[in-house]
């Protein structure tokens, strides 16, 4: 194996090769050096994974660990104005996401029954409804219209608040807190600010849950007398946090990527049964959810690569999903693909405990929308769309768009 590309000094981050494709540079270390030395911005020496079959051992193999409590978090790109840390990060209580098992078993263990393909199907009609709904009163607005603001943030904020139990009217302010956590170069303090706002926030509607329980998620879990308050928020953090911000970004991107493939969207259009695969290929082709972390707990072996204990891990599911040696002519956009195998739900312990919530939104959602404005287009052009570049959760800020009719 040719060893020419030279070791990134930080995370290549800039979309050079468009909206849809890896960084180049992470292109060529995945062809010529899946799993690559990284020197972090800090002068930490650890390690950039982007090839599929590493990338999904890494997800799957439990030497590498979620905690951020084990060690020093190494950020493997510059963040203005945010300090370098010395000492490892606290634990959040509840933050499954961010941890090992048991700890993470027994939070999750709470939740697998609320996100069953059953009961996901069962809840099929009436996300459509909430769908439907959204896109009437899309269709009673004058384009040109944000379609990330008119519908692609609203319909996931929907559902997953009335899933959980929190009040739609307190979507403004949570999607804020969110989208400021969420912003990569934000100041410590910033980002602080709006975790504390969120989480205390949501231990407030727990506490209530707990008292006065209701038909949700949040008051299932509150019902649980061996979780804490701060777990309660912890968890209903994550899941609204993921609930909303990773479906309005998929509907968002997705409808982008669509409009930039006519011949797809058209025979998709004409082709309504294909939208199940189309929805897995456009979760392969986006991977919004790009960048993971894991840390070594141990001296191992990966990909022929020697990863040190200590070593912080970063895994690139962008880049696992577009690896030509898993899926061919993965830079194309192809609805007739099967897909399935993709990494954007992750693998292993900790794959998405919402996918098939997403799926059902998704389905609905590009349904919805492909049906009943058929001849949607950009309202500027393609090179002016606001790429979330900044984000940790990839997509658009903004996706302006018009059209001439509407279909009932």
């Amino acid at each position: 194996m040719s060893r020419a590309v030279s070791i990134p000094h930080g995370l290549p981050m800039e979309r050079d090769a468009g909206p849809f494709d890896p960084p180049r540079q992470i292109t060529r270390l995945r062809e010529t050096r899946p799993v690559s030395p990284l020197l972090f911005p800090d002068g930490h020496e650890g390690w950039l994974v982007t090839g599929y079959d590493a990338v999904r051992q890494v997800m799957a193999d439990t030497r590498f660990s979620s905690r951020l409590d084990i060690g020093v978090v190494h950020v493997p790109y510059e963040t203005p104005g945010m300090p370098v840390a010395t000492e490892p990060s606290p634990q959040m209580p509840g933050l499954f996401i961010a941890m090992d098992p048991p700890d993470h078993s027994r939070l999750r263990r709470r939740l697998t029954g609320a996100f069953t393909v059953k009961r996901m199907k069962a809840l099929e009609e009436h996300i459509t409804d909430i769908t439907e709904r959204q896109l009437d009163h899309l269709a009673s607005l004058t384009p040109p219209v944000d379609l990330v603001k008119e519908f692609a943030l609203p319909v996931p904020s929907l559902v997953i608040c009335e899933l959980l139990g929190v009040p739609y009217e307190d979507r403004e302010t949570f999607q804020a807190n969110s989208a400021q956590f969420l912003v990569r170069d934000q100041s410590l303090d910033e980002k602080t600010a709006a975790l504390s706002a969120l989480t205390g926030y949501l231990a407030e509607l727990v506490m209530h849950k707990r008292a006065e329980p209701g038909e949700d998620i949040l008051s299932d879990l509150a019902r649980h007398d061996d979780l804490t308050i701060e777990e309660l928020a912890g968890a209903a953090f994550l899941l609204l946090l993921a609930g909303h911000e990773t479906t309005a970004n998929m509907l968002a991107l997705g409808t982008f990527a669509l409009l930039e493939n006519p011949e797809q969207l058209a025979e998709l259009r004409a082709n309504p049964d294909l939208m199940p695969d189309a929805v897995e290929e456009l979760l392969r082709y986006l991977s919004i959810g790009d960048i993971f972390y894991r840390y070594a707990k141990e001296d191992l072996e990966l990909g022929g690569e020697t990863i040190r204990e200590g070593s912080t891990v970063v895994v690139s599911m962008l880049a696992a999903n577009h690896d030509p040696q898993r899926f061919d002519d993965p830079d194309t956009l192809d609805i007739h693909r099967k897909a399935r195998g993709h990494l954007s739900f992750g693998h292993g312990v900790h794959q998405c405990l919402g996918q098939q919530l997403a799926r059902v939104e998704m389905r609905a959602g590009f349904d919805g929308l492909l049906r009943r404005f058929p001849t949607l287009t950009l309202a500027i052009p393609a090179a002016e769309v606001k790429l979330r570049t900044d984000m940790n959760i990839y997509g658009l800020h903004e996706l302006p768009v018009t059209w001439t009719d509407t279909m009932r």
